[in-house]
């Protein structure tokens, strides 16, 4: 009976071992064919990098930054994540490094274990956090595109890496954004209101300081200069009701005692202030709006996936786009400080009607030229260069911010109807936008002229 005993436990012995080595066995195999899973199609479009771009517009909104500063972290963002693009794909794209204001190229070796477009996502991450005021909102969303893309079959070592070297070029990046005297500005004094005739006064409710007074003090990316494109200077300034300035003025003022709906409609749709306080009883508080930058960037995103671009070319239109945004503003609050020209909203209130208000806001910067006119000018430019001018655009971007989709045939279009719609808003009078188109026309060919994204072409002599 012991014998019998003895031989059953021997042969389950036995048998359980079998089944172990078999069971160890089968974890070998699928961990194999968990390491040799196709990852390659885990980042093919734009997606993940207009993900990344929403949250940093999320984040500036949430951080009240004014849309020279925006334009400044949309920029530098970009400019890593093409870095990378550039560096990965010689063949298809020339590196902006170098070829921008006091940039060197990059040098860093592209390691062969990564995953170029996690690279170039982990650069955008890298540079925007650094941008920004709210780290945490950044990370935080970071890391959890990065679980998803693990997830996805991205080895750890691949991710790793890609991550290590995106990171390394976001660096150098970032360095070079330090030189731009943006952090030096942070202490120059503020802007002296003056009693000068025709100058600018802080305007209603919260009567705020003028932002940004020394932005012509920051490194453009391409401009010669911040005075490069001087524009025409506004009519002479006068309160005399024959004068040219008092017609200008009072164009503003009649053109919202009978503005049709459509008008209202545009006026709204791009208001774009950051700045937007509201006032209940003692009360005041702050709406907080997407920047005008962060309008044309949502605009490059949406006309990337229109277009059907992968994420090098989403990049690249990101990065021009944003670069040609932050000139426009250098160039337009140059003028700005330049002029300090008085706003519709003190003059009409001084010198026409004491109880007239207008329709959006007065932002808190002087008034010529319109900055949305230039921007949006150079911006409409440079996507038109990228896509064609008469790409279709669903302009979903005011969405989330409870405005309506409006429909445009052509970025001109929509630069134009961004243009006028402060004038239909009351924040300026007609020569501001006309000659903001103007000088926004001139910083978009000059980006065009000066820097490319295309390699240059070997002509073989044999």
């Amino acid at each position: 009976m012991t014998g019998l005993i003895r031989s059953l436990t021997d042969k389950f012995c036995s048998t359980s071992r079998s089944y172990i080595l078999l069971a160890c066995l089968l974890l070998i195999v699928l961990d194999s064919c968990q390491e040799k899973k196709d990852y390659s199609q885990a980042i093919t479009d734009g997606y993940y990098f207009h993900e990344a771009q929403k949250q940093v517009t999320e984040v500036i909104i949430h951080d009240i930054f004014s849309p020279p500063v925006a334009t400044r972290i949309y920029s530098y963002s970009s400019l890593a994540a093409y870095e990378v693009v550039a560096a990965t794909d010689g063949t298809n794209y020339a590196p902006l490094m170098g070829q921008l204001n006091g940039s060197e190229a990059i040098t860093i070796p592209v390691p062969e274990n990564i995953y170029p477009p996690l690279a170039s996502l982990a650069a955008y991450y890298h540079v925007s956090t650094a941008l920004i005021f709210s780290e945490e909102k950044m990370t935080e969303h970071r890391d959890s595109v990065f679980t998803v893309l693990q997830e996805k079959g991205i080895p750890k070592d691949i991710l790793e890496a890609s991550i290590a070297y995106g990171q390394a070029v976001g660096e150098q990046v970032k360095a070079y954004a330090k030189k731009d005297n943006y952090h030096q500005s942070r202490s120059f004094p503020k802007y002296s209101v003056t009693n000068e005739p025709g100058t600018w006064q802080p305007t209603p409710p919260a009567y705020m300081e003028a932002v940004e007074p020394h932005w012509n003090k920051i490194r453009p990316f391409v401009l010669d200069s911040a005075a490069q494109f001087k524009v025409n200077p506004p009519p002479a300034f006068s309160t005399d009701p024959s004068s040219e300035f008092y017609k200008k003025a009072l164009e503003v003022y009649e053109v919202q005692k009978s503005a049709r709906k459509e008008q209202t409609d545009i006026a709204m749709f791009w208001d774009c202030n950051p700045y937007k306080m509201n006032v209940k009883g003692h009360v005041m508080f702050a709406t907080k709006k997407i920047t005008p930058g962060g309008h044309w960037m949502g605009i490059a995103s949406i006309a990337s996936a229109a277009a059907g671009k992968d994420w090098k070319g989403t990049v690249e239109a990101l990065a021009l786009t944003a670069i040609s945004l932050n000139e426009a503003f250098i160039a337009c609050w140059d003028e700005k400080y330049r002029s300090k020209l008085i706003r519709p909203e003190t003059y009409i209130n001084q010198h026409i009607d004491e109880n007239w208000v207008p329709l959006l806001q007065t932002p808190p910067f002087p008034e010529h030229t319109s900055g949305h006119s230039v921007a949006s000018t150079a911006a409409s430019y440079t996507l038109a260069q990228i896509f064609g001018d008469q790409l279709h655009l669903v302009d979903s971007t005011e969405e989330a911010y409870g405005l309506p989709i409006r429909e445009y045939d052509s970025f001109s279009q929509a630069g134009s109807e961004a243009s006028i719609s402060r004038f239909y808003g009351g924040i300026h009078y007609m020569a501001a936008i006309e000659e903001g188109i103007k000088q926004g026309k001139q910083v978009g060919e000059l980006i065009w002229k000066k820097i490319s994204t295309k390699p240059k072409k070997v002509i073989s002599k044999n």
